[in-house]
């Protein structure tokens, strides 16, 4: 039955209706007339319709939609005509109580029960970065990756919901089938020492045929200080700020290039917007990625244990403690494309940084790519904003 529609009733006679069922067919004329739908004793209702109560004759004075005792999120209507429910976990049992109330006075009170269909195929989230309460920096993507491909990628982009203490602007962009990203608007960064919020309201989103989500999914996590690093490649020198105050600069050894694969100098350090991506103490880098054996000496092979190594890229990019190049660290570039840095300088750069931060590298030809690591910003914003399912930008307030 699509509907229930009840009644405050004179009798206890009663007829089924197309449509629903009445409850009194000699009730009072001034009553307010109630429909739920669901109606009663449906077993396959659809979760992402929700539920949604409505009155004639009157106005709704409370509504409430339990799941095992416990209460369901809806809206009432500004004039109190309609009420409605957000989307309903698949294969569950709901239980609805309706009050409403006539101009004339008149209250009915009216109840129902109803099942949701179970989903053949549930949607979840296999992984969500940064992780559960973690100091991030100013710079940091909400990064999310679902367990299936999604099919209705604007029914799920509507679930996710995103919250700071101070307000920002930011987008998601769908890298693919599977991986969503939030990101604030290009020129603008987190504001710095906050707490930001995120939740996935997936229960009942239909993603796809017989594809449901099953559960809601939160994370919070915190904006720690403002970590700005400003690296040049021409003068050589990484100068870094803390909420914009100057607090450490130290000689730099950028990549030397003169190794051209398919039009790119793969030994050039990338110019763009890095983010710090993570930590390794040591990191172990060899020829390998060049398809070079390590033992092949003669066409560049290598094998190095680096200490106090911070990622800034996919690409083999990080700023690191290279001992061996001081003689050249603000000087001179002869790295693969690392950023080296004296000893003193990587260990504190490794100990002070937040995943998240900003490291804006400029002096080269080698532009970094948006999708290489956490390159984001390298996008213009308006084609950002149309990677979003819905085309649209997101305030966080």
């Amino acid at each position: 039955m699509a509907g229930a529609v009840l009644l405050l009733t004179t009798a206890c006679s009663g007829g089924e209706k197309e449509g629903g069922v009445t409850v009194g067919e000699k009730a009072d004329a001034n009553a307010p007339q109630v429909t739920i739908d669901p109606g009663n004793g449906n077993t396959k209702a659809k979760p992402e319709a929700g539920v949604v109560v409505t009155a004639a004759g009157g106005t709704l004075e409370q509504v409430t939609v339990t799941l095992k005792g416990r209460p369901v999120d809806g809206a009432m209507a500004a004039d109190k005509k309609s009420w409605r429910s957000r989307t309903l976990r698949p294969g569950a049992k709901y239980q609805v109580t309706a009050v409403a109330k006539s101009p004339q006075g008149k209250s009915a009170t009216v109840s129902a029960q109803f099942a949701t269909l179970k989903a053949a195929k549930t949607l979840g989230i296999a992984d969500i970065t940064p992780s559960k309460n973690e100091k991030v920096g100013v710079g940091m993507p909400i990064q999310v990756t679902f367990n299936r491909a999604v099919g209705d990628k604007k029914a799920v982009e509507r679930a996710l919901e995103v919250k700071s203490t101070k307000p920002a602007t930011g987008a998601w962009y769908w890298v693919n089938d599977t991986t969503v990203i939030f990101r604030t608007k290009n020129g603008e960064y987190w504001q710095p020492n906050q707490r930001v919020e995120f939740r996935a309201r997936l229960a009942g989103v239909k993603a796809g045929a017989g594809t449901y989500g099953v559960s809601d999914v939160g994370r919070g996590f915190r904006i720690g200080d403002s970590h700005i690093v400003d690296i040049s490649t021409k003068t050589k020198r990484a100068v870094v700020r803390k909420n914009g105050k100057k607090v450490r600069s130290w000689p730099i050894s950028a990549g030397r290039g003169g190794r051209v694969v398919n039009g790119v100098d793969t030994y050039l350090t990338t110019s763009g917007i890095h983010l710090t991506m993570g930590k390794e103490n040591p990191a172990i880098m060899t020829s390998e990625w060049m398809g070079v054996d390590p033992k092949d000496k003669k066409n560049g092979g290598y094998r190095e244990v680096i200490p106090f190594a911070v990622r800034i890229s996919n690409s083999g990019e990080y700023i690191h403690s290279m001992a061996a190049t001081t003689w050249a660290q603000g000087r001179q570039n002869v790295s693969h494309g690392c950023v080296n840095s004296p000893p003193k300088d990587a260990e504190w750069f490794y100990n002070w940084s937040y995943r998240g931060d900003v490291v804006n590298i400029k002096g080269t030809s080698r532009k970094l790519e948006p999708l290489n690591g956490w390159g984001y910003r390298q996008m213009s914003w308006s084609r950002w904003v149309k990677g979003s399912a819905l085309d649209r930008t997101v305030t966080t307030g």
